[in-house]
């Protein structure tokens, strides 16, 4: 079970909170989560990276739409890349940071 503890993002985050515990109560084989390090800062990513980690092991399968690479990097097992809705990588994360299109994206010539 979650430990209580863990749940503590930052005192703006309760409806962050609220809704993550609203969804683990239906007791999901799946769930998504869309921008959830969104305006938080980064003591309150650190904790929310615990929580996610937390569920992701002992409750269920995530799926993290993420913006936030260091948070994706270091929690996913497996990363699917977009650029303007096309998927560019899929693989590892050191798969991902190391492919030359997702590279080329994000960090490159600017051909965008």
């Amino acid at each position: 079970m979650l430990d209580q503890g863990v749940l503590r993002l930052g005192q703006d985050d309760d409806q962050r909170r609220l809704e993550i515990a609203r969804a683990l109560a239906t007791e999901p084989k799946l769930l998504a989560l869309d921008e959830p390090a969104a305006g938080m800062n980064a003591t309150e990513k650190v904790q929310l990276r615990a929580l996610i980690d937390r569920i992701r092991q002992e409750r269920c399968t995530l799926l993290l739409i993420e913006h936030d690479v260091k948070l994706v990097m270091g929690l996913c097992d497996q990363v699917t890349v977009l650029d303007y809705g096309k998927v560019i990588a899929q693989g590892t994360p050191a798969q991902v940071q190391s492919d030359a299109k997702v590279i080329e994206a994000y960090l490159g010539t600017g051909g965008h």
